[in-house]
């Protein structure tokens, strides 16, 4: 099973240049709490809202400050024809909860979460729970300091 057959398509940008009010503000009417950042038909970084909350509320910048300033630069994505489980053992190794998921073309065709992978099949809450317990472990690259 691929990743294209549980991804959620309905995905919202950001923009580098809009503040991280609007950001929070678009994460509340989805109901999510990660949006890719792009520009120029490209994805220059991720947004979420432990970026708003430790990168600028806790550092004291201002809900005008730019998403630029507070989102992560480096986008860890997959392939929307990708195989689940080796999505699922990328997650666990990069420590990622949600991936954007690009096309072979490297455009931005959905977004991919553990509740996607739980949600596939009779394996899939197996996968998904393998992948929660290395996201879940101490430090990691996206460890926030």
């Amino acid at each position: 099973m691929n990743v294209n057959s549980c991804m959620s398509t309905d995905v919202r940008l950001a923009s580098p240049h809009e503040t991280i009010r609007d950001a929070a503000r678009t994460m509340k009417e989805i109901d999510a709490g990660i949006l890719p950042v792009g520009e120029n038909d490209r994805l220059v970084g991720m947004i979420t809202d432990r970026d708003i909350a430790v990168r600028a509320v806790a550092e004291g910048k201002g809900p005008d400050t730019n998403v630029r300033d507070v989102m992560s630069r480096e986008v860890l994505y997959c392939y929307d024809d990708e195989r689940l489980d080796d999505v699922a053992r990328q997650m666990r190794e990069l420590q990622v909860r949600r991936m954007p998921v690009l096309n072979r073309e490297k455009r931005l065709v959905g977004i991919v979460s553990l509740g996607d992978l739980a949600l596939t099949d009779d394996e899939g809450t197996a996968r998904a729970a393998n992948a929660l317990s290395g996201v879940s472990l101490p430090g990691g690259q996206h460890t926030q300091g």
